[in-house]
């Protein structure tokens, strides 16, 4: 197989998707007229390893799980550690309603956060901007 074709050895190995980082989940943020709606893809964990809060217009979430697995018999004695994390913060946009619930939910290994917005700015209108 020659070297310069897109699917040789060389070429897979150069591409992104091995580069990126695998410590922290990826993300979705999409906004809807109401709310925002934030997701994270953090499979493993279950909803009682998450810490969300908000403070100062930043919002914080992180994860934590350890596991431990030991193996008593005759001949050895195994045991086995495991441990994941992750931590992100963001800026929140001014338009996110702080006097209301967040809504969060963990299901199929998805976090997912509901922010609403301030009444105020679902009323704001679009303004356009001609280019001169």
């Amino acid at each position: 197989m020659n070297g310069d074709t897109p699917w040789s050895l060389e070429n897979l190995f150069d591409d992104d998707f091995f580069k990126i980082n695998r410590s922290l989940p990826a993300m979705n943020v999409k906004e809807h007229e109401d709310d925002f709606e934030i997701e994270f893809a953090a499979p493993g964990f279950s909803k009682e390893d998450f810490e969300v809060s908000i403070e100062d217009d930043l919002l914080y979430v992180s994860a934590e799980q350890s596991e431990e697995d030991f193996e008593d018999d005759d001949n050895f004695t195994r045991k086995e550690f495991s441990y994941s994390s992750f931590h992100r913060t963001f800026q929140l946009p001014k338009s996110i309603d702080f006097k209301k619930e967040v809504v969060a939910t963990y299901k199929n290994g998805v976090l997912k956060l509901q922010l609403a917005k301030e009444k105020e700015a679902m009323n704001r209108s679009r303004k356009d901007i001609v280019v001169t």
